[in-house]
């Protein structure tokens, strides 16, 4: 395991320990099981959901309101762009359009794709940060084990929600 992703791992088990956290998205409990990134975390904290972007974050959304962290998984970077209204248009919105009523908080994991073993093409290698960033929603990039490190210390701390993007090509 690299430095890299041993960090994400340590970051996932850190929020687990929580009582609120959930972990939200697609091939979580079957399949890749994030790359791998949640070893440590309980399955019975993690929330399996079918190839459905905007649904995810829409629940993720209202889970929130209700007290829950969700951390928000996309396996690829690409894919937030399937759920950019929910995203741009509700989750970052709300505080604001309910004269700060509401003030949910998702903390979004979006992974740029890898090359390695092979190249998926170049519909699953894109990276959306600096869009994202320019629609509202606030950012942080870790492209180092230190920095991924310090993302998901800020995530935890911020009482927002945020987008924290890594990188395949590093784990």
């Amino acid at each position: 395991m690299t430095p890299y992703k041993k960090a994400i791992v340590e970051a996932m088990s850190d929020l687990a320990k929580l009582s609120n956290t959930v972990f939200v998205g697609y091939n979580l409990k079957y399949g890749s099981k994030g790359y791998g990134t949640l070893t440590g975390v309980p399955e019975s904290k993690i929330i399996e959901m079918p190839v459905a972007e905007a649904l995810m974050t829409g629940l993720c959304t209202g889970l929130s309101l209700t007290g829950y962290l969700p951390i928000l998984i996309f396996e690829r970077h690409d894919f937030l762009l399937l759920a950019a209204d929910q995203i741009v248009n509700h989750l970052i919105k709300i505080e604001e359009l309910s004269c700060g009523d509401f003030k949910p908080k998702v903390i979004i994991r979006a992974i740029v794709g890898g090359t390695r073993p092979f190249d998926p093409g170049i519909q699953h290698k894109q990276r959306f940060s600096t869009e994202f960033t320019l629609s509202g929603v606030r950012s942080f990039v870790g492209q180092t084990d230190d920095e991924i490190k310090e993302c998901y210390k800020i995530a935890k701390l911020i009482d927002e929600s945020l987008m924290v993007t890594e990188f395949r090509d590093l784990y």
